[in-house]
């Protein structure tokens, strides 16, 4: 990299915004039109017609399943897994995102992992401190009596450049180094009939070695809005997660952990997902697996 493009790079970096990784209705609405603010509403086919009813004017629908994650390989591939930095790089592009943009994500029609999964894409992208979730979603800013709109805005095209965090993720090699360390909290973000060993995706039942259960459905209010952070850190210390504590979250396939690994990240946690999940786990007969029942 030549010096003067270095300086340029690391300007724009000073000159991007910073913002909280939960907004408020009331923050949003105050940045709107702020011309380096990009606005996503997050879901897919199923939920797309919550868009085309009636969406944050200007925000743009995305589908993270499709947009912000790698193609499947074929059979035996796993599901859902990080996409390329040339491809995020042209999602994000297209979408009108650049090196000084910030994104809010709008959760809608309950899409609350969708959307932290989409979050943890663009912090893997090198976006960490300029994307933020907004509290409560499209139903909050709608029950506060903002407009919406059925306007689809076409943005012009950005100048991303990719910055690739490779400590957003770990392996099932790194997991299996850590089960005994007690630096290092494993917890398991699938609902307690997968952890217990009640039922299964992957084909063998229970949890990884020593991990403690967190339910991705614990972190959010029964209105979609986060839980406060005293409780929030409560679910996280009950659960091993000691201040200083290293997370790693997993789930299924590495959608549904991506929730309680925002969670730690706002609680100041250093955490990462553990991508490849119990589907990479389950499929090695080496790696233990605990609370199984026949």
């Amino acid at each position: 990299m030549s010096p003067a493009l270095a300086l340029h790079l690391g300007l724009a970096l000073l000159a991007s915004p910073t913002i909280p990784r939960i907004i408020t209705v009331e923050d949003l609405a105050a940045r709107l039109k702020d011309p380096k603010l990009v606005v996503f509403q997050i879901g897919d086919d199923h939920s797309k017609p919550v868009y085309d009813a009636g969406h944050i004017p200007g925000s743009q629908f995305l589908n993270p399943f499709t947009v912000l994650a790698a193609p499947r390989g074929g059979e035996g591939a796993l599901y859902l897994e990080l996409p390329s930095a040339d491809s995020i790089q042209a999602a994000l592009e297209a979408r009108g995102v650049s090196d000084d943009s910030y994104v809010v994500l709008v959760p809608a029609a309950e899409y609350f992992s969708p959307t932290s999964r989409a979050v943890l894409t663009l912090e893997y992208a090198g976006m960490a401190g300029r994307v933020a979730v907004l509290d409560g979603g499209l139903e909050a800013w709608q029950k506060a009596g903002n407009p919406v709109s059925t306007d689809i805005p076409t943005p012009a095209r950005g100048h991303f450049t990719p910055r690739l965090d490779p400590n957003v993720v770990v392996t099932a090699d790194y997991v299996a180094k850590n089960l005994d360390n007690p630096k290092v909290a494993i917890l398991d973000a699938r609902d307690t009939a997968f952890y217990n060993g009640r039922d299964t995706h992957q084909g063998r039942n229970g949890h990884i070695k020593g991990a403690h259960s967190v339910p991705f459905t614990t972190m959010m209010t029964a209105d979609g809005r986060f839980k406060d952070l005293a409780t929030l850190g409560e679910i996280f210390k009950e659960a091993g997660a000691l201040p200083g504590t290293k997370v790693v979250t997993y789930c299924h396939i590495g959608q549904q952990a991506t929730l309680v690994w925002f969670v730690a990240r706002v609680l100041g946690y250093d955490a990462s997902l553990y991508d490849g999940s119990f589907q990479d786990w389950a499929r090695h007969p080496d790696l233990p697996v605990e609370g199984g029942r026949p």
